[in-house]
């Protein structure tokens, strides 16, 4: 039996990278029905705050020493979040896009997680070194417009490439994207297609991770 995180990263259940986690699940629930899903809505759980005590408390780590008093409880927080990140046998994020980036909820998140001696190390012999090891990500991506590479909207998509290389900084190098793109380019009458072509992207994906 393997556990699967869920991160989800919209406030609304019926957007489109709602429903390509969905397809997702279903098809993961079909393949290997004794898997355990950890659902973590960012949207309705009650984000630590990154404030002075948990800076504190970076910047303790970051000079060797152990964090003392507000700080400590802070980073003991901080703790919980990245391991149930470590214990998750593979991750699953689903987010749209929000003005070219991610929503203010999952950047939030990753500025919970992405902490040195946690989830990063780095030595001058060695440089950033990413602790979140032996473990894939799935990425249920989608967006309102295109961003192809190569294209004038390509310098736009502060999205998918932020989160490959966060992701990768911390660890990940299986690396897995399904993508929905031009959904409010898309006529009302079309947008069924597009988002059923993303739900078996999704699909697929969930089918590669069972095999894995």
């Amino acid at each position: 039996m393997a556990t699967l995180l869920h991160i989800h990263a919209s406030p609304r259940d019926e957007s489109v990278s709602a429903q390509m986690a969905k397809a997702f699940f279903e098809e993961v629930r079909r393949l290997r029905p004794a898997d355990k899903t950890v659902s973590l809505d960012l949207f309705k759980t009650d984000l630590l705050p990154f404030d002075a005590p948990a800076a504190k408390a970076k910047y303790a780590v970051l000079a060797g020493q152990t964090p003392q008093g507000q700080a400590e409880q802070t980073w003991a927080k901080v703790i919980r979040y990245v391991d149930q990140l470590k214990a998750a046998d593979a991750v699953v994020l689903s987010a749209g896009m929000w003005n070219f980036s991610i929503p203010y909820r999952l950047k939030q998140y990753i500025d919970i997680i992405v902490q040195p001696g946690l989830t990063f190390k780095y030595s001058a012999q060695t440089g950033y070194v990413g602790l979140v090891t032996g473990k894939p990500i799935t990425l249920l991506l989608a967006r309102g417009g295109k961003y192809a590479p190569g294209t004038p909207t390509a310098a736009y998509d502060f999205q998918r490439p932020y989160l490959e290389t966060i992701f990768r900084f911390i660890g990940f190098e299986d690396l897995r994207v399904a993508l929905c793109e031009s959904t409010l380019e898309t006529p009302p009458e079309g947008l069924p297609g597009l988002v059923s072509q993303a739900q078996e992207q999704a699909r697929a994906l969930a089918r590669q991770l069972c095999k894995a």
